[in-house]
Parts: structure tokens; sequence; C-alpha cells
């Protein structure tokens, strides 16, 4: 019987840190891959309803892929992912200044997030799968944030083929925080064309509007009547050209899921027809995150294909964007002897066999 789990080497930074990578093996011939640099899910090959197996998320072959600019394909996002307004919080009475990295904003994390950092890894087989654990302390100042954080994030490719990621982190002092994933999904196989076709399902009677720089309004609003209202399934092209004018050019925005941080609860299905691939989403986070690649340029990606604009969809499952300055969302604050803690499950559900 294979080994649940597998290490490789996936070559060295400039200054000669080894980089890791791991291949989670689950069933049906399912795999992914993870590695050590920015947590970076760089495969995940999962089957469709004839057992075909096919490669759903976006990357790079090697690792000068993720080095070179590129829009976080599959990273670890933090200290806290998503946009920050000109880059600017108040905690406790103290005012912070972070890297300005996008447009007027800060986004996911900084200069140098999570996404660019070596985690150290640990790896295990278990009943339930195989886990790869990351570990990485960020010091005090790091980009800005204050305190000392220390965390933790699980992997588990389980028998099921469910993609489990747990966060866990603690801080010496008062910060703020928001992890997540930022992998590039396209069910039909990455580089396989747009994702107009895929029908998608959130479990989100509301959303936050943006201004035009996609720092949300501080309003709640909801989706009915709307081109953001998927509180049943439909494709994602079906009203995206509504958004062509707009300056996030598709859909780049925060939905606020009706569970509300309460348990780990369906956030999500996304249903590609003509694999018969279904992905769900399951979070104990209160919000999620649909960007439809609006942004994507033409860009050389695994085994020479190219991936074009709007040619996957990510599923951020996070606290909303700028939280920290908007009272009326869930707060981002994480204090001392408190643990943040946090999962989200990216579910690939077995096929039925006759």
């Amino acid at each position: 019987m294979s080994s649940k789990i597998t290490k490789s080497s996936f070559g060295k930074l400039p200054d000669g840190t080894p980089v890791d990578q791991y291949t989670l093996n689950g069933s049906d011939g399912a795999f992914c891959k993870i590695i050590t640099y920015g947590g970076i899910v760089t495969e995940l090959h999962v089957p469709d309803k004839s057992g075909q197996l096919a490669d759903v998320v976006l990357g790079f072959d090697d690792l000068a892929g993720y080095l070179s600019p590129q829009p976080y394909f599959g990273a670890l996002c933090g200290r806290y992912a998503n946009r920050i307004a000109k880059g600017k919080f108040t905690l406790d009475g103290k005012s912070f200044s972070l890297a300005i990295n996008n447009g007027p904003n800060a986004l996911h994390g900084g200069l140098k997030g999570f996404d660019k950092v070596v985690w150290r890894a640990t790896s295990g087989e278990f009943q339930e799968g195989a886990t790869l654990k990351l570990e990485y302390t960020s010091a005090d100042g790091e980009e800005g944030y204050p305190g000392k954080l220390k965390m933790t994030v699980v992997y588990t490719f389980t028998e099921k083929n469910d993609l489990r990621i747990d966060y866990s982190a603690t801080t010496d002092q008062a910060t703020i925080i928001n992890l997540t994933n930022h992998s590039y999904f396209n069910l039909a196989g990455a580089g396989s064309g747009d994702v107009f076709g895929h029908e998608l399902m959130l479990a989100a009677k509301n959303f936050t509007p943006t201004d035009d720089t996609l720092i949300p309004t501080g309003e709640i609003k909801a989706v009915k009547d709307t081109p953001f209202d998927f509180t049943s399934a439909k494709p994602i092209g079906k009203d995206i050209a509504q958004l062509y004018s707009q300056p996030h050019k598709g859909y780049d925005h925060n939905f606020v899921l009706d569970s509300q941080n309460k348990s780990l609860t369906l956030a999500a299905r996304v249903t590609e027809p003509k694999s018969g691939r279904v992905m769900e989403v399951l979070t104990t986070e209160p919000g999620v995150q649909l960007y439809t690649a609006n942004f994507l340029g033409d860009t050389k990606g695994k085994a020479g294909k190219t991936y074009k604009q709007y040619g996957a969809l990510c599923l951020e499952t996070q606290h909303y964007p700028d939280s920290v300055n908007h009272s009326n969302f869930p707060s981002v604050v994480l204090r001392p002897g408190v643990e943040y803690r946090t999962t989200t499950i990216y579910r690939f559900p077995r096929r039925e066999t006759t």
C-alpha cells in the first residue's frame, strides 16, 4: 500500500533556503501537493464523473513561477487576508500603518505576507488521512502589524477527498488577524477555459458592497434582485456581464454567510456540469470572498497551459475586508490569552459507483 504522504525537494530560495513539497494522497487516485513556501497548494487532482483525474487548481511547475510576481496562486494569506483601506487602522488607541500594495490599499498581509515565507513542516499519516502541519512565527512589527503571532496551519487530505485546513494562532499583544487560502479553482481542469459555466450556490443572503478601490462601504446589502444572488445555484457567467463596467470587472466581493461563524457549515457548492465534478466549501468563518480572476492576465502555468482572465474562481473563507475599520463587522482583533481557531474544508464528494 502506498504512503499517504511523501516529501520531495521543490528547489531553493535565492538565499539558499530549501523548499519542500509534500504529496498528500486521498482516495480514487486523488492527491494534492503543498509546498513549504507560502503553504501553497500547487496541485489538486480529483476525479470526474468517469473517474478521470484532473488538476483543478492554477499554479506553476516550479518554484521560480511562485517567486515571480503572481496573484497568490494557492497561498496562505495573512496576517490580514484581503484589503485594509489605505493601509491604516487603529487598535486600542494606537495607529498603525501598513504597506500599500494594491492601489491605495493594503492587501493580503503586505509586501512579504505569509504567502512569501517558508513555513516549518511536520507530516503525519492518520486514519482520517494525510496531514501536513505548518508553523510560522510572525515577529512583532513584521509588515507593520503589532504583536508576536505564533501560527499553526494544518492541511489534511482525507479518504473522502476533503482538503481540510485548520488554522490556529496566539499573540503576546493585541493584534488583528484574518487568514485564508487563495487557491484558484477550475473544476474542468486548470487552464481549460473560463469558469462561466460553473454553477455556484452561496449560502449568503447578503454581501458587502465596495467603493471603487474594492473597500467595503460598511453597508450590508441583500443580494436579492442583484447580480450577487447565488442563493440558488446559477452559472457564474449568467449575470457577470452586468459587472464588466465596474472597477472590479467581475465578482470580487465578500459574501455575508448566513451561518455567521457559529459552526462548520456549508458555505458554497460549485458544480462543473461537463465533468460532473462538485466542490463543496464548509467553514466556521462569517464570510467568503468570491473572486472570478478578473485581473488575471495571460499567465503561463503548469504543463505549458495559459491561464486567462476569468479562468478560475476563488472562494476565500474569511472575516470581511477592512473589518478593523468597520465596527459593525465581526471583530478581527486577537488578544493575549485567546486562541484564534478557524476551519475550512474544500470537499470533493466521491463519485458514486454502481
